[in-house]
């Protein structure tokens, strides 16, 4: 896409530090290095989201997602976790619209870098979750 700055970063119109290249992806440092060593992995093919991944590029990209991750936990004794997040959509936090993986390595729990999950116990009856999850197994595609 023209206007998409992971494709200019891809096709180095500007410039990045890249940590890993090959056909189907490229990892860099984000600019805003949450923490530092955090990376993003996009694949080359522009795609929008998870959604609009096929098999076979989804095969490609997320297969080296574990290997980067080692490399960057293993370039600093002081990291002692990750988060890895892939957000889809503008109300999941999704800001650039080409798909990419955050790896943000973690130091300690105040590393300015936090994620609220909601708990929701207890919300929905049984038969609410049992429903749900059919109308999730009835759009799964083998």
């Amino acid at each position: 896409m023209d206007d998409c700055i992971f494709c200019k970063i891809i096709n180095n119109e500007i410039p990045s530090t890249t940590i890993y290249e090959d056909d189907d992806i490229k990892a860099f440092f984000d600019v805003s290095q949450v923490t530092p060593g955090h990376t993003l992995v996009v694949p080359k093919k522009h795609v929008k989201d998870i959604f609009a991944y096929d098999e076979d590029l989804a095969q490609r990209v997320f297969k080296k997602i574990p290997m980067i991750a080692r490399a960057i936990k293993a370039s600093n004794p002081k990291i002692i976790g990750m988060n890895i997040c892939q957000n889809n959509g503008e109300v999941a936090y999704q800001s650039v619209m080409h798909s990419h993986v955050h790896l943000v390595p973690r130091y300690s729990k105040d590393d300015d870098f936090s994620m609220h999950w909601g708990d929701n116990t207890g919300v929905a009856s049984d038969g609410q979750l049992k429903q749900r999850a059919e109308n999730i197994k009835q759009h799964l595609e083998d």
